[in-house]
């Protein structure tokens, strides 16, 4: 190994450690951190200044490295250093989520209780008091957002987390009820006077932002100038952000045609009943899962390991279920533990659940080929030999692997039996095509989320709490909702494009077996290392050159 990329790997290990214990929580399910035990999330402000003082000595050891002259492969992972460096910027400095947004410090101080509530029983003995120790660090994570929301929070985002704060102590209050008799004796000591405490410092903080409302001001897009950088800079997309619009707009006509001859299709097909009961869903789940991997191999698409962790589902239990408006209520485990199976909690099967949960309520191999690709893919991508690929950068990558496997196995044929499910998958191709426009529309503040909710609750149509989770979540990560979409068209062009280029030597399954391991790297680099071809990343380094100095100038001015 030589000078500069032995200095590559040390510097790679010594900031994943670093961001593994400073990374932000959040809602969404693939971008979950398990950090050290008893480590507990600091927002103050000598933090946060120590913060972007070690960003700054990263920053400055990475340009300091010197791979011109090594393979792709380690040139390619210098790059995936520079983009995990550059989202850290983005978060602390352009996005800075943790001085406009309420919502933030909900995630700050609830997910990492709800991410161990996620973890399947048998539980360590040392679990209660980890519990504990979690919800008696609530009122000091509220405090700190206090102090860093005001004269910089965004109204929109507060009014959004008062909806959230509206029942959030009696949710929080009642899982913790329910929590009691599962923990031992001596691991439940303590929490009733934790949760107490954690429930006045809801109240307190919602009577706080209920108080200041008025006078929050800040937008809630980041700007286009900001956009931008995370686009090129940390998701190293190639495309401009009219060309986005253009692709979301030409996909969503694609899908709403594609939508309007299967609904005539199946016009004269009744709906399907909804499976009987949880423990018939749970049951019905793990056989498709089954059917789905054995499927996947059959169609050529891509053959998994027989060794390769489950995806299956588990009832709900009783101390999640209040909770479940902290994040996606799915067990992804991380690598320190790829083995574990994912499992996704359900509640039961009835007519009135939420967009995504009613459809697998009577196919659950919808799930499967979403879900339960992440949990796949991710696995293979924490086997990886290279340790800097272990990791999360962005998720055009991953959601973009979800997405082009439910249309592959689409055209596969694993829902010509099930008409309805066909024409859910379809239908969620047509969303993610509008999540495009929502997503570029909140970033830029074109749309308000009001109006983003609206689009997506008329348009989909989705129920308007699945609407309003979706409009709020993207608006405080910009760049999310477009990742589904302009991932799948990456992984098209791709595809395409080793296809032609290895020929009659070309296969499917060993192709996507390479993609789904390579599943964090973003796909222009895939491409480069793949193909040779730097072109996307020329395109997005052409796009992003020009954006530190402005990138900079606009934290400052955020700042004063």
């Amino acid at each position: 190994m030589s000078g500069g990329s032995a200095e590559l790997g040390r510097l790679s290990e010594e900031f994943w450690q670093w961001r593994t214990a400073t990374r932000p929580d959040s809602y969404d399910d693939v971008t979950r951190v398990e950090r050290p035990a008893g480590l507990l999330c600091d927002w103050s402000p000598d933090t946060i200044a120590r913060r972007r003082r070690a960003l700054a000595g990263f920053t400055r050891r990475h340009g300091e490295v010197k791979v011109d002259a090594e393979p792709v492969a380690q040139q390619v992972d210098a790059v995936l250093l520079g983009s995990a460096l550059a989202r850290v910027h983005w978060e602390l400095d352009l996005l800075r989520e943790w001085r406009r947004n309420p919502c933030f410090y909900l995630d700050q101080a609830l997910v990492p209780l709800y991410n161990l509530l996620l973890q399947p029983l048998p539980w360590p003995g040392t679990r209660g008091r980890e519990i504990v120790a979690l919800l008696g660090h609530v009122p000091e994570v509220l405090e700190q957002a206090r102090h860093n929301l005001t004269g910089h929070a965004a109204g929109p985002f507060a009014r959004y987390a008062l909806r959230l704060l509206d029942s959030a102590d009696e949710a929080l209050g009642t899982a913790m009820t329910a929590l009691e008799p599962v923990l031992p004796a001596s691991g439940a000591e303590g929490l009733a006077a934790a949760t107490g405490a954690a429930r006045r410092a809801l109240v307190d903080f919602r009577e706080w932002l209920r108080e200041y409302l008025p006078t929050f001001t800040a937008p809630v897009g980041v700007g286009p100038d900001a956009f931008r950088y995370f686009l090129h800079r940390v998701a190293l997309l190639p495309y401009s952000t009219r060309q986005l619009r253009d692709m979301g707009r030409q996909e969503y006509a694609r899908t709403a045609t594609a939508e309007l001859v299967l609904r005539r299709r199946y016009r004269d097909v009744p709906e399907p009943p909804l499976l009987a009961d949880t423990a018939r869903q749970v049951e019905r789940q793990r056989m498709d899962e089954r059917e789905v991997r054995a499927f996947l191999r059959r169609s050529g698409i891509i053959d998994l390991p027989e060794d390769l962790r489950r995806y299956h589902n588990a009832p709900m239990p009783a101390h999640l279920e209040p909770l479940t408006w902290l994040g996606v209520p799915h067990y992804i485990a991380s690598a320190r533990r790829p083995g574990d199976d994912a499992l996704r909690y359900l509640r039961p099967p009835r007519a009135d659940l939420p967009y995504f949960q009613r459809v697998e309520a009577y196919d659950p191999r919808v799930g499967v080929v979403h879900e339960g690709v992440h949990a796949w893919q991710s696995a293979l991508s924490w086997r990886h030999a290279d340790p800097l690929r272990r990791h999360y950068y962005d998720s055009a990558a991953n959601e973009g692997i979800a997405f082009h496997t439910e249309e592959l196995v689409l055209q596969a044929g694993l829902f010509d039996d099930a008409p309805a499910s066909a024409l859910f998958v379809v239908n969620a191709m047509r969303l993610r095509a509008l999540r495009v426009e929502i997503d570029i529309g909140l970033a830029t503040s074109e749309l308000s989320l009001e109006q983003a909710a609206a689009r997506l609750a008329e348009q989909v149509p989705m129920d308007p709490g699945t609407a309003w989770e979706e409009a709020a979540f993207f608006a405080g990560h910009p760049g999310q909702g477009l990742s589904y979409l302009t991932g799948k068209l990456q992984i098209h062009s791709l595809l395409a494009d080793a296809a032609q280029h290895q020929g009659e030597a070309f296969r499917l399954d060993s192709f996507m077996g390479r993609l789904w391991r390579e599943g964090n790297v973003p796909l222009a680099l895939q491409r480069w290392e793949l193909l040779g071809d730097r072109s996307q990343l020329d395109a997005a380094e052409e796009r992003g050159g020009d954006l530190d100095a402005s990138a900079v100038g606009l934290a400052e001015a955020a700042e004063r």
